[in-house]
């Protein structure tokens, strides 16, 4: 949640437009990836999810967090997590931009059609820009949220808080 510029981290009951909340079952989806092979939330049942949601693609601050989801990714295996980067983008855009950045672990998925309709879901679409936020949200193996941060837009999100909070 962002409060005057600052992102804090949503507690246990406390969500953003009464749509994600902690200790509650995360929406299912069913988004391409930018090998425009379907992801299915619901396949990963069993394991923990890293849902990384970025603005835009083709810009400095989203390539970073993209980056450093593909450079955790040895370390998300051996914990039993799935990561994923989410934006509105389309699927070709996805292609050529985890081309650019080498991203050869890490999904890129497409929020693309019905324009933002999983950030939307989620409650973190931003209306007025046409993105969603930059948002890191996990779930456990039931498919339950146990961390949601939104940063502000021009924030890297840290992985090494999202990589403790997991090895915790």
């Amino acid at each position: 949640m962002i409060i005057n510029g600052k992102s804090f981290l949503l507690k246990l009951g406390e969500s953003v437009m009464n749509r994600t909340m902690i200790g509650n079952e995360i929406q299912d989806f069913r988004l391409k990836d930018h090998k425009d092979d379907e992801v299915h939330l619901g396949d990963f049942r069993g394991k923990k999810v890293l849902l990384s949601f970025h603005p835009l693609a083709w810009t400095k601050i989203c390539a970073e967090q993209m980056n450093s989801l593909e450079e955790k990714h040895e370390l998300f295996t051996k914990l039993n997590i799935v990561a994923f980067g989410i934006s509105v983008d389309p699927i070709p855009s996805k292609r050529a931009w985890a081309r650019e950045l080498g991203i050869t672990h890490i999904r890129l998925l497409s929020d693309f059609w019905p324009h933002g309709e999983i950030a939307r879901e989620y409650g973190i679409f931003r209306e007025k820009e046409g993105v969603s936020e930059r948002a890191n949200i996990i779930i456990d193996e039931e498919q339950k949220v146990i961390f949601f941060k939104i940063y502000s837009l021009h924030e890297l999100p840290d992985i090494t808080e999202i990589t403790k909070f997991l090895e915790a």
